[in-house]
Formats: C-alpha cells, sequence, structure tokens
C-alpha cells in the first residue's frame, strides 16, 4: 500500500471494500516505511480515489507541516474552565487568540478585542469558538495565523455549515453543489412529498431485498406516518441526503418484517 511519512505522522492509502480506498494515519511509527502493515494504522481520515489523489493530499500535509512550523504557536499550559470542560492543553495562536484542548473536545477562546472581528453573522457573543465548526469563522478573520491547508477548511465549513454567512463576506452567491447546508435545503423542499427512507436493513424473507421504512419528507417525529417497501439491494445506495422511494418501482410491502420493532408492534394488542 502507498505511505509516506511527513513529521511525526504516518499516512497510508488503504483498500477498503468494494475496491474503495481510505486515507489513514498514525503517530510517531519509527520503523521503517517498508516495514508498516495495515494494523499499525488507527486514525480515518476519509475517502481517496487513487494513488494520484493520495499523492496530492500528500504534498499537502507535507506544505501544511512546513507552515506551521513558520507560524510559532506556543503550547503552555492554563488552568481555566472552558465550555467544554477543564483546560488540559493551550496553544496560542497570537494575544488574545488561544485554542484548548480538554478531555472530550475542544475550541476558541478570543479576547474582547479579538471577537469583535468576527463577522457578526458568526460572531460567538461569548467568544468561545467550539473545534467542529466555529473554529473556522476565527480562521477566515485572521487568515493570516492559519496554514494554507487550514483555510481551505474552514472555507469549506462556513460554505457547508452557514452559506448565507459566506455570501455575506465574499460578496457572490454559492453555485449548487457548493454548500452542503443549502443543497440539504433544496433537496428537503423538493422531496418535501415523497416517501423518504429512514431506516433500512437487508430483508430475511426475500432474498436481494432491502426492507425499508420511509416517511413523508423523512421526517422522524413520532408521529410521522411510516411505509415500508421493498427495494433490490443492489439498487439501495444512499445519497448525500438519504435515499427516495419510486413508487413505480420500489414495492410497497405489507408482509413479515425483518426490523425487530416493527414486529412487536404487529404482536402488540
Amino acid at each position: 500500500m502507498p505511505v509516506a511519512r511527513v513529521a511525526d505522522l504516518v499516512f497510508a492509502m488503504v483498500s477498503g471494500r468494494d475496491g474503495q480506498h481510505f486515507l489513514a494515519s498514525a503517530w510517531r511509527v519509527s520503523r521503517p516505511l517498508s516495514e508498516l502493515k495495515r494494523d499499525d494504522f488507527y486514525l480515518h481520515h476519509g475517502a481517496v480515489a487513487d494513488e494520484a489523489e493520495f499523492q496530492a493530499r500528500m504534498f499537502e500535509q507535507a506544505e501544511h507541516s512546513r507552515e506551521l512550523r513558520a507560524l510559532h504557536r506556543q503550547t503552555v499550559r492554563m488552568n481555566c474552565s472552558t465550555p467544554w470542560g477543564p483546560s488540559q492543553g493551550a496553544t496560542v495562536y497570537t494575544d488574545g487568540i488561544v485554542s484548548h484542548a480538554t478531555a472530550g473536545h475542544g475550541g476558541f477562546r478570543l479576547s474582547n478585542e479579538r471577537n469583535v472581528t468576527i463577522h457578526p453573522m458568526l460572531r460567538c457573543a461569548g467568544g468561545w469558538y467550539e473545534e467542529d465548526a466555529a473554529w473556522a469563522a476565527v480562521a477566515l478573520a485572521y487568515p493570516n495565523l492559519f496554514t494554507g491547508y487550514e483555510r481551505k477548511c474552514a472555507d469549506r465549513t462556513v460554505r457547508d455549515s452557514w452559506p448565507e454567512a459566506w455570501e455575506a463576506i465574499f460578496g457572490r452567491p454559492l453555485a449548487p453543489g457548493k454548500s452542503h447546508e443549502r443543497d440539504r435545503r433544496a433537496f428537503e423542499r423538493e422531496h418535501a412529498s415523497d416517501w423518504i427512507v429512514i431506516s433500512a436493513l437487508r430483508s430475511d424473507q426475500h432474498a436481494g431485498m432491502t426492507e425499508v421504512i420511509a416517511t413523508i419528507g423523512g421526517a422522524r417525529a413520532t408521529d410521522a406516518q411510516e411505509r415500508r417497501f421493498l427495494v433490490p439491494s443492489d439498487e439501495y445506495e444512499v445519497g448525500r441526503f438519504g435515499f427516495v422511494i419510486d413508487p413505480a418501482q420500489h414495492t410497497a410491502y405489507d408482509g413479515p418484517s425483518s426490523f425487530i420493532n416493527w414486529q412487536a408492534r404487529v404482536a402488540s394488542p
């Protein structure tokens, strides 16, 4: 398998199911690359199409590592509370911008002076920005404190999560396919009256078929009307926002169920 070492990390393009591959990594593995095996890698970084993409991502990772060293961020200990628990380690990006790590989560703390620079549509009143998504607002406001790779991730995060804010900041509209949140809303509008699968499993009663439970618009409320369908298993592939039932192609099903909770529902008086 293709492998690469970048600073303290080792990466590999690992084979998955159905001929696909994904990017995996491990930290501080000192053995020669030629001796590494699949079991040496334990962190997952998503799909990678082929070796060319793997190499491109490794060059990007190497550039990210080089830029990180040039930024001279300081790792320190700070005794303070965060919205996610006591700080167990902090990284100072500059005066007034500190990233905290906790046992389960983390994020940025900005001083009042730094926080006013964040765009109003992304600003958190308390100056705390969690690490999953809100951190991107900090990177957009202070791009000189982040690597090119981090800026790219921040741009994608804001586009996907807060498309209106992105458009306000950059002064241009997002095209279809450029924002996960915008595309999700469009999907929900287009299929508001369609049956959308909310649960599925291979049928025990019908070989080669997948039994699904669907609701109108994919609603998951406890009072939502549910209906079962049989879908050929080789056809059942969930898209970005769900699988839409085609009543002309997918058979409504009222027979014995492979869903345990459905069996209990039918058996109860």
